[in-house]
């Protein structure tokens, strides 16, 4: 028997509806045993909501319960973010450490792997994990930034800080992080009038977003 409600949630889920998809799988007929794309589909929609505590619970039996390998790499990064995004570093690399394990080594899961070194201060480790990631994809804006942000804030290398963020700030324009990087770094090597115009535009873009905003007032307070 087709449950139409489980069909019209995920075509919900894919128009981005997202508040729509989940009172669909609500109201679903199937059950979490049955169908274990409903606990995916769950999972994916409270993430997409921010509602992490039931997102986490759902991405967990969706793991244990699929058979779809794609879905349960898409559950672990996932979880990776949820745990990355509320400072729970250590869960956060427990799922990118079990993808590892489990052979899914991709330029995602390095480069998620370096930032949540680099947010536990592990600097040199985080590098490693970026190597890596550029390794398979030399051209991944999101690690362009995050090597090139690194070695603006650390000072360790200005000139290729630049280069790497320019280079992810061609690739994504308007996208204020790495507006922000390439502002911060442009600051950092000296280049204060270059980096307001890229700070400004990353501030506007984030609407007010406190670590921009703090790049930004060093940077016009330098001028004073």
């Amino acid at each position: 028997m087709v449950d139409s409600s489980f069909e019209k949630a995920v075509k919900f889920y894919t128009e981005k509806r997202y508040e729509l998809a989940l009172k669909e799988l609500l109201k679903s007929d199937s059950n979490l045993k049955d169908n274990p794309d409903l606990s995916y589909y769950l999972g994916l929609c409270y993430t997409k909501l921010k509602q992490f505590d039931e997102a986490i619970i759902f991405l967990e039996q969706a793991i244990t319960s699929q058979t779809n390998v794609l879905y349960i790499y898409q559950c672990r990064m996932i979880l990776s973010y949820i745990y990355a995004v509320t400072e729970q570093f250590k869960l956060a690399e427990y799922e990118l450490k079990r993808l590892i394990e489990d052979g899914y080594e991709s330029v995602q899961v390095y480069c998620s792997c370096g930032y949540v070194q680099y947010q536990q201060g592990r600097i040199e480790k985080a590098m490693e994990f970026f190597e890596k990631a550029l390794n398979i994809d030399g051209e991944h804006p999101t690690t362009l930034n995050s090597v090139g942000y690194i070695l603006a804030d650390e000072e360790l290398d200005l000139d290729t800080a630049i280069q790497y963020c320019a280079k992810a700030v061609e690739k994504v324009p308007d996208y204020y992080p790495f507006l922000d990087s390439l502002g911060w770094a442009l600051f950092k090597a000296g280049k204060s009038d270059e980096a307001l115009e890229y700070l400004r535009s990353a501030f506007d873009l984030s609407k007010g977003n406190k670590v921009i905003a703090r790049h930004l007032k060093e940077a016009i307070d330098s001028r004073k």
